[in-house]
């Protein structure tokens, strides 16, 4: 599938740290205090705890050889054309080892409207009657197709096919774990994206073929605020210390 994508004009430091991902490493970063959000594992899925009324980025750094395309939505929704996501629908195009922070939805190839964790009413998804999926970010990972490799003799596979086959697999053990059963019964009110302030960001056109039409890589991190995610267990509370008390 050959479309028309959009490639970062800019860098970003890496955090091999706290990202989630194998083809690319992705975090979420609070842009007001400038902190990597710790990704917590919870019954198979990945969360993060993001602070009501603080503008976010997602933060993706290719970590592969080859460019890669990153197909990416914000509660059920494409970061670059506003429609339901869809994995075949377009992305964002890395260079080999190049990353760049995604700060909003994207409005022109010069404007975005900043992402910001804001109260579910008020999120962008549930003001235009999608609210279906709010709290999940998404990242479907394409590699690009690349010149036919010479024939392979008769009863021999290529390392590259095995290779090839590994990643498959591994991409639809992935796929199965994030399909985990969340948990339920928040304490506040839930966490959503909201369509904030406008902001410059310039990105440009280029062509992406996809070696396949699935998704080599399939990446979803579910948020919410603490004090949602310490009620439904995602974050562990250190027990209160006794002390000994003589009297």
């Amino acid at each position: 599938m050959r479309t028309l994508c959009l490639v970062a004009l800019a860098g970003l430091a890496a955090q091999p740290a706290l990202a989630v991902g194998r083809l690319a490493d992705v975090t979420v970063t609070d842009r007001d205090s400038g902190e990597t959000l710790t990704p917590y594992v919870h019954r198979g899925e990945y969360w993060v705890a993001g602070r009501p009324g603080a503008r976010y980025a997602i933060s993706i750094r290719n970590q592969s050889g080859n460019r890669l395309l990153a197909v990416t939505s914000v509660d059920g929704i494409n970061v670059l054309s506003g429609q339901g996501a869809a994995a075949n629908q377009r992305g964002y195009v890395f260079d080999p080892w190049v990353g760049y922070e995604i700060d909003g939805w994207r409005k022109s190839s010069s404007e975005i409207a900043a992402f910001t964790f804001t109260a579910l009413p008020n999120a962008y998804a549930a003001l235009t009657g999608r609210p279906k999926n709010i709290g999940v970010i998404g990242v479907g990972l394409f590699r690009e197709r690349q010149p036919d490799p010479p024939p392979v003799a008769s009863g021999q596979v290529s390392a590259e096919a095995r290779n090839e086959a590994v990643a498959e697999r591994s991409a639809d053990s992935a796929g199965k774990a994030s399909a985990a059963r969340a948990p339920s019964a928040p304490v506040a009110q839930a966490l959503g994206t909201g369509h904030g302030e406008r902001e410059f960001s310039q990105v440009v056109s280029v062509p992406f073929e996809r070696a396949h039409s699935r998704a080599d890589e399939t990446i979803r991190i579910r948020y919410d605020s603490r004090e949602n995610l310490v009620a439904l267990g995602v974050i562990k509370l250190p027990k209160p210390r006794h002390v000994p008390d003589p009297f």
